[in-house]
């Protein structure tokens, strides 16, 4: 892996492609695309992910699953920035007979696991995954990123009570904790969720880490799980990362510049041309 200060550079560079991806689609969740990122890039670019890039169907290769499928462009960028998906593919996004859509689908690319976009789903696969894994004897392991909105879904408790009764100790569960859904701050729609306290009262193992620190980050995920226990980690960071004017705001959650002092602040935070803005 890069450098720190090297990898700052790359981040900031995925996230500009990421934006005027998401730009020229016409829309994107662009917020919970930068909150992640330094998830997926730890774990694809972090070499975490065990895999044979030869070879997407590798017996025995880790699995993972994006269950917060709206951030679909930040793993597509990923996907692109260490060589799974062509540039033509990621640059389609969102354009006639483009092949990805908004949020991940199997059918766009062979490196997706499974389709997700329907919140609360993503940890029941990964747990109906880490199950086959250990029947096969396989050592391969099962990562799902979750949100923090996402996980008032009521099948993402029943996933999780499941994967400690057949203790399950190939999961790997990340939250991306960044403290907004949809609409407003989590404290705000549902109190505060206290989400070391129940994952650890249904039995899971619960780390927390700095969710935009790669080498924490990279360390907390390539640790072992404690026999028999599935595993979440708490990845705590900020909804809209890079650019000032999102950062921590709800309202844009869903949502493109449209003003001349919006596309300013884009420009500045990720160090777009005028050249960029024309194309």
């Amino acid at each position: 892996m890069a450098d720190i200060k090297n990898t700052e550079v790359i981040l900031q560079k995925l996230r500009k492609k990421i934006f005027l991806t998401g730009f020229k689609g016409g829309m994107a969740h662009l917020a919970s695309c930068f909150s992640c990122l330094e998830i997926l890039y730890a774990l694809y670019a972090g070499n975490v992910l065990k895999i044979d890039k030869d070879n997407s169907k590798w017996r025995d290769r880790d699995r993972f699953i994006l269950s917060k499928g709206h951030a679909g462009l930040a793993l597509y960028a990923m996907l692109n920035h260490i060589g799974l998906m062509t540039d033509s593919e990621f640059t389609s996004y969102l354009q006639p007979e483009g092949a990805i859509g908004g949020e991940p689908c199997c059918r766009d690319n062979q490196w997706i696991e499974t389709a997700t976009g329907s919140l609360g789903h993503g940890l029941s696969f990964a747990t109906g995954q880490a199950m086959a894994l250990k029947l096969k004897k396989s050592k391969a392991r099962v990562y799902v990123l979750l949100g923090d909105g996402e996980i008032q879904e009521g099948t993402v408790w029943e996933a999780a009570m499941s994967a400690v009764a057949m203790k399950l100790d190939n999961l790997v569960a990340i939250l991306d904790c960044n403290e907004i859904q949809k609409m407003d701050f989590i404290e705000k729609t549902i109190g505060e969720p206290h989400w070391r306290d129940k994952w650890e009262s249904f039995g899971w193992h619960v780390e927390e880490v700095d969710g935009h620190n790669i080498v924490s980050l990279r360390d907390c995920l390539l640790e072992n799980n404690e026999q028999g226990k599935p595993r979440l980690i708490i990845a705590h960071t900020i909804k809209g990362k890079g650019v000032p004017i999102m950062e921590q705001n709800p309202n844009w959650h869903f949502k493109l510049p449209k003003s001349k002092k919006e596309k300013m602040a884009f420009a500045q935070a990720l160090d777009i041309s005028e050249e960029e803005w024309e194309a």
